[in-house]
């Protein structure tokens, strides 16, 4: 995707909206924040730019014992604005819980060519380009000449284990067929055939290409999706499901607000055979149904000794969204704009209907970084309850069991009038996350709640939010559905209840967890 200065057009509307958007934006975030006492909007434990500004994860990748992560990084944000352009930024983790900022790995503006877009690395183990067994390969996309036909792909390199990257000449290895969108080359290895493969955003399509060497591709395939947007970020690997039944997924991100669907990332399942995929289903599925996990990336789970678990992948996302990316109290209060979500493990499970889906789950080694942990027990609920606890960064999970109710669910972030909070439940046979009544980016009012399906006659949700300083994630069913936005609460509204709409519920074995990264 590109690096700062696309925007796309959306069009639709949001339901559920009760309540008048409260003022936002940095110049009120700031007061804000002065009113609280503290100028410090930056997550405890998600993963933010050091400085300036980020968007687009780019997919780990594993190098010596520690992943890689590469993302889009603007250096000159604050005196060049959204033209100034991306470059690739290194952080690098063993446990995807805590990064280690290397700075910029495949620098901007040092080729005719300009910034440098999305793309992917990986390890030539092989040395199939000729820069040595395990340089790492780097293939973007430029676009030397803006709003003309002149995206393009562009190989990097690098000698010395992915920390920096040198240009492969000037010219595109990948060059434009003469259209518009022709970008975000997703690289895998097909060890089965010897050769490489990329995946390619071309609008609607998602264009397959073979090359033996990185260096010359061969146009072998495509797949076609109308309807949500402009395809963005391909994604495309294979995973075994709990049964062992083993899939191949196609993912990528798009904007389906139009039809009244997420903007986030689709995928499906399917079949893949080296040049064209074939889907279990016409339409996608959707790994995330919030409104604010964009550009993200699946990448490989890996144990301490390298080894690949074809049954796990890891997956990371951007939390935030262009229509109103620049609407963030972190630039006056903190300096930076870009924040990532958790990282989840993904895994293919099968549902009674015999179709297969990822779920998703933050990476077991948050749980080494709980500081503190509240377990409140049993609660009976009929109507609003507050809780005795007070935090700005928090998980909380549960279990909400009952005979008869509308809705349940948990307001985040609340404060102490009750009148500003984060809903997250569930209401008559759809799972919601709602942040109208909080302040938000979404100066428009028109993202304010999002919804993903549920099934009322069960009489019971299993809930895990991650509660940030500028976002709320919620996991719902073991992660079956997942709600990302991001929030800007005063940082005054500290507190947690318990809510039911037309009934009593209990919700069950209520922890709360804080982290220290």
């Amino acid at each position: 995707m590109r690096g700062m200065s696309r925007r796309a057009l959306f069009a639709g509307s949001a339901a559920g909206a009760t309540a008048a958007l409260l003022p936002a934006g940095p110049a009120a975030a700031k007061a804000r924040a002065g009113a609280a006492g503290c100028a410090n909007y930056r997550a405890r434990y998600h993963f933010t730019v050091p400085d300036q500004w980020k968007n687009d994860p780019q997919r780990p990748v594993w190098i010596d014992g520690e992943y890689h992560y590469y993302y889009l990084y603007n250096p000159d944000y604050f005196t060049g604005g959204t033209t100034a352009g991306t470059a690739w930024r290194l952080a690098t983790s063993t446990d995807l819980v805590r990064f280690t900022d290397r700075g910029i790995a495949v620098p901007k503006d040092t080729t005719p060519n300009g910034d440098v877009w999305s793309g992917s690395a990986v390890v030539d183990t092989g040395d199939t380009a000729g820069f040595g067994a395990g340089a790492v390969v780097v293939l973007a996309t430029m676009e030397p000449v803006e709003d003309a036909d002149s995206q393009a792909q562009y190989l990097y390199y690098s000698t010395d284990g992915g920390r920096t990257f040198t240009h492969h000449g000037t010219g595109p290895v990948l060059p434009n067929p003469g259209v518009r969108d022709f970008r975000d080359p997703k690289v895998i290895r097909d060890e089965e055939r010897g050769r490489w493969v990329m995946a390619l955003a071309e609008h609607t399509k998602v264009g397959f290409y073979h090359s033996r060497d990185l260096k010359s591709w061969t146009y072998a395939g495509g797949f076609v999706k109308e309807g949500i947007g402009v395809l963005e970020c391909p994604d495309l690997f294979r995973i075994t499901a709990e049964d062992g039944t083993a899939k191949w997924v196609l993912g990528v991100s798009a904007n389906a607000k139009a039809s009244g669907q997420p903007n986030t990332y689709a995928y499906w399942t399917g079949a893949f055979d080296g040049s064209a995929f074939t889907p279990d289903a016409a339409d996608p599925q959707w790994l995330d149904h919030g409104w604010d996990w964009y550009g993200a990336v699946t990448f490989e789970k890996r144990d301490a000794s390298g080894r690949v678990d074809d049954r796990v992948r890891h997956a990371i996302g951007w939390l935030n969204n262009w229509d109103y990316s620049a609407n963030t109290p972190t630039i006056d209060t903190d300096g930076f704009n870009g924040t990532d979500s958790v990282v989840r493990e993904v895994s293919l499970k099968r549902a009674p209907s015999g179709a297969y889906y990822l779920a998703s789950r933050p990476v077991p080694a948050l749980d080494s970084y709980v500081s503190r942990t509240v377990r409140l027990g049993d609660l009976d609920v009929d109507g609003t309850r507050v809780l005795d606890y007070r935090g700005t960064a928090y998980e909380v999970s549960c279990e909400i069991t009952w005979d008869r109710v509308t809705g349940a669910g948990l307001q985040l972030r609340r404060s102490g009038d009750g009148t500003r909070h984060v809903d997250a439940g569930v209401y008559q046979d759809y799972a919601f996350l709602n942040r109208r009544t909080a302040a938000n980016p979404d100066t428009s009012g028109k993202w304010q709640e999002s919804r993903s399906p549920f099934d009322p006659a069960a009489r019971r949700a299993r809930l895990r939010i991650l509660v940030d300083r500028t976002s709320v994630e919620m996991f719902v069913d073991d992660g079956r559905y997942v709600h990302s936005c991001e929030v800007f609460p005063y940082l005054i509204d500290t507190g947690l209840a318990l809510f039911t709409i037309g009934g009593a519920a209990v919700f069950r074995d209520v922890v709360v967890r804080e982290f220290t990264v």
